[in-house]
């Protein structure tokens, strides 16, 4: 069947700590075979403070916070081995793989391809992509205007900021948010 990709809910900010733990077990285990790359993520942002000389500061900032990739082989009947079901369960931090119990749900290949594109793009420090335009109808998802609606104004990609005009008590307001706090409507 070969290995596919799952995700594995993780206690928030402990992503990096799970995934250490989780390819020390493996190798430990002898699980190679089984379980394969584990990921965390990330992207390598510009930080809105500056250093001390003017330059710029970058910040590693997490994709997909309070969530791991794990690339691994389940078994016939589409559960996880026992052995690698413990070595997985037993790690501190670790809740439960998205999916039915014990039956996790493999991420779609057009999820896959993306999320490993973001991290060659960060291993390359290539600047992350915005996805959105001057004049793109967004709804923001998260903060305190969320479940708001607007359009994109301007697209800050330097800063990873996007400039959203919403409507707050009958007058157009422009907001600026992180481009991953809204989108595409």
């Amino acid at each position: 069947m070969g290995k596919q990709w799952y995700v594995l809910r993780v206690a928030s900010n402990k992503e990096g700590q799970v995934r250490e733990a989780l390819d020390r077990k493996v190798k430990i285990e002898g699980l190679e075979d089984r379980i394969g790359r584990i990921l965390v993520p990330t992207e390598r942002r510009p930080s809105p403070r500056s250093t001390r000389g003017g330059g710029k500061k970058y910040v590693e900032r997490k994709m997909y916070p309070g969530y791991v990739f794990v690339e691994m082989e389940l078994g016939e009947d589409g559960r996880i081995g026992e052995e690698a079901w413990f070595l997985i369960r037993e790690t501190t931090g670790v809740g439960d793989f998205i999916g039915a119990t014990g039956k996790p749900t493999a991420m779609k290949q057009t999820d896959v391809d993306k999320m490993l594109m973001q991290v060659e793009k960060a291993q390359e420090g290539a600047p992350f992509a915005v996805e959105f335009a001057k004049g793109d109808a967004v709804k923001i998802k998260e903060g305190a205007f969320e479940n708001f609606e607007g359009t994109v104004d301007e697209v800050l990609a330097e800063k990873g900021l996007v400039r959203v005009i919403v409507t707050i008590f009958s007058r157009a307001t422009p907001v600026e948010l992180e481009y991953w706090q809204v989108e595409k409507s």
